[in-house]
């Protein structure tokens, strides 16, 4: 069975059934095509802090994370020093994890060397929309993740793996990975359908 019957008697995707936080999250985020930068670089970031472990611990962690990391404002964070570091490593909210924080403030270096390259990080991204994507939740990668990896890592970004990256992609609207009897699935849909990336034609 693809899909979980929630107690409000609604078909969601069956991870929605791993934890109580999953329903809200799935019904009005993940999925849904985003086109904010700052959105687009604390997902890239937090897909990055969940290497090797859950999304339930990121997603209870990420109010935490949001005050760590000044609410991945991404000049603010491409200024944090080695002074920030060592907070965040005593910070017993987030996950303490040197490589994957500095990759963080790295990779808040590297969004600005992107926005001034592409427009915005949007319009780079969405040039790696999946518009023929296999069968939903059959992978865990996609030619067009790998794609982004690639290029992503060819400009210094950490922690950005297929995997890392795919995850990010279904979150953030660039496949609908919903299941196809999903009530998110066709809302999806149609938000993607009206959805004009800024500054796509820079």
């Amino acid at each position: 069975m693809d899909l979980f019957e929630s107690p409000d008697g609604l078909k969601r995707c069956r991870w929605c059934g791993g934890a109580p936080e999953f329903v809200p999250y799935h019904d009005a985020e993940w999925g849904f095509p985003v086109s904010d930068d700052r959105r687009l670089f604390e997902k890239l970031s937090l897909e990055a802090f969940q290497s090797g472990l859950s999304w339930r611990t990121i997603l209870n962690k990420r109010e935490a994370f949001r005050a760590a990391f000044a609410g991945f404002d991404i000049a603010k964070v491409a200024a944090f020093t080695d002074a920030d570091v060592d907070r965040l490593l005593a910070d017993k909210g987030i996950v303490r994890h040197r490589g994957k924080i500095e990759a963080v403030i790295n990779n808040a270096a590297r969004a600005q060397e992107l926005i001034a390259e592409a427009g915005s990080i949007a319009a780079f991204v969405w040039r790696y929309e999946a518009h023929t994507p296999a069968a939903p939740q059959s992978q865990s990668t996609s030619p067009e993740s790998v794609a982004l990896s690639k290029a992503l890592k060819k400009r210094g970004w950490r922690f950005v793996g297929p995997t890392t990256v795919f995850a990010f992609m279904q979150a953030m609207g660039l496949v609908n990975d919903h299941q196809e009897r999903c009530i998110s699935r066709d809302k999806a849909a149609a938000m993607r359908a009206a959805f004009v990336v800024p500054g796509a034609s820079a």
